[in-house]
């Protein structure tokens, strides 16, 4: 896969649990109890480790932005 002509495709990158709950400044904890209740930015299973596709959790934030901010 390429992008547009001249650029090369890079992979979207996954973060860990620590890294999400550090950016959106949450205990990770957190994280992990959203991702029961079906609340938080989707995760994906990579053997046993979770991930977050670092868009994926963007995604999530815009969604959730307060946009009277």
């Amino acid at each position: 896969m390429t992008g547009s002509p001249g650029t090369a495709w890079a992979p979207d990158p996954l973060l860990t649990p620590d890294q999400v709950a550090a950016w959106i400044g949450k205990p990770k904890a957190t994280l992990y109890a959203w991702r029961s209740r079906g609340l938080g930015p989707r995760g994906i299973r990579v053997g046993n480790a979770l991930r977050y596709r670092r868009s994926e959790v963007e995604r999530w934030l815009d969604e959730h932005t307060d946009p009277r901010t």
